[in-house]
């Protein structure tokens, strides 16, 4: 391959080679990089995403190429609240990686020695903060109070027991509450930019507990959370995931069906006496099942009774004659008629 270089006098920027062969930056990520790195001062306060779409890059491209940025060092991001109380957000480029507290320390102007002795302090003491209120895409919706401080040993009452904190997160918000807050903080190892704090987590657990109460599983939960998210980015990821919390909430389980009433167990009946009398004359009793007044021994003994006697009148009853026998016995009683015997 020929090579024809030349050296630019002006209007050039210096490129490092970690940079230009960075095996795990794409070209949009380097071109960025670079562009930024040679602009004036007064241009390069704007944001990076301006700056990224005067080159051309929007979109998905746009953000994964500051993905890749943030996660190898060159992009650093800080989100602070002003003193008129709206949220800012400072970003940082540099063409060297840098850990989050290098890049702190260049943020802030501080060096690796100790401010000398003979440089005081700059600016008069200042008076108390006001308090600090939620970024706008948040402000719209409900507070989480804060958390009740923890009480002192020796303030706890006598013979009360101890509460360990994730008890007392189960007892507070019940156990799927706190299976999707849970969920929520875990949404930072799928998509970055749906990082959540603490507190964030803890206001959105209950809407997060009626999914879980509607038959969702955790999994399904994280996978409808961090599925379709916009083209842009999100730029609110409490506001966002709320929105998809409340109007993404399946509807509820169907009411299981009411146990059927016990049936009414069968009234016993009272004992009574049998009117059958014992060949000694010994009185027997029996439950009945209707109005039988006689008890079961006695009716199976008297239908067999019957029954034999029956049968004694059966075979003593002479055996019937044969047909042919009664035809003659019949014609012998009719001697006009045997021609019509013989006929028949």
């Amino acid at each position: 391959m020929l090579r024809h270089a030349i050296a630019p006098s002006r209007r050039y920027t210096k490129a490092s080679h970690d940079v230009v062969r960075h095996s795990r930056l794409t070209s949009d990520a380097k071109i960025l990089l670079l562009a930024v790195q040679g602009l004036p001062e007064e241009m390069a306060a704007r944001p990076l995403g301006e700056h990224a779409r005067k080159l051309g890059i929007t979109g998905r491209a746009y953000q994964k190429s500051k993905e890749q940025l943030v996660a190898h060092g060159y992009v650093h991001e800080w989100r602070d609240q002003g003193e008129r109380g709206r949220w800012v957000t400072e970003q940082l480029l540099s063409n060297v990686p840098l850990t989050p507290e290098e890049a702190s320390a260049l943020r802030h102007g501080r060096t690796e020695q100790p401010p000398s002795a003979r440089k005081p302090t700059v600016g008069d003491p200042a008076g108390r903060v006001a308090g600090r209120q939620l970024p706008v895409g948040e402000e719209q919706e409900k507070n989480c109070p804060h958390p009740p401080s923890e009480a002192r040993p020796e303030d706890r009452p006598e013979g009360r027991p101890e509460v360990r904190p994730e008890v007392g997160l189960q007892v507070a918000l019940g156990p799927e509450a706190a299976e999707g807050e849970r969920v929520l903080l875990s949404l930072r190892h799928v998509r970055r930019e749906l990082y959540l704090g603490v507190k964030e987590a803890r206001g959105l657990a209950e809407l997060a507990g009626r999914w879980l109460l509607r038959g969702v599983s955790a999994g399904e939960l994280r996978r409808v959370l961090t599925s379709e998210l916009p083209g842009d980015g999100v730029r609110s990821a409490v506001g966002f995931l709320r929105f998809r919390l409340l109007h993404k909430m399946p509807p509820e389980l169907p009411a299981a069906p009411s146990p059927e009433p016990a049936a009414t167990p069968p009234r016993v009946a009272e004992l009574v006496a049998c009117t059958v009398v014992g060949p000694e004359g010994d009185v027997h009793v029996f439950r009945p099942l209707s109005d039988e007044t006689e008890c079961g021994p006695c009716r199976r003994r008297a239908a067999w009774e019957r029954w034999e006697e029956r049968k004694h009148l059966a075979e003593a009853e002479p055996e019937p004659l044969p047909w042919r026998e009664r035809f003659a016995k019949l014609g012998a009683s009719c001697p006009g008629d045997e021609g019509a015997v013989h006929r028949a």
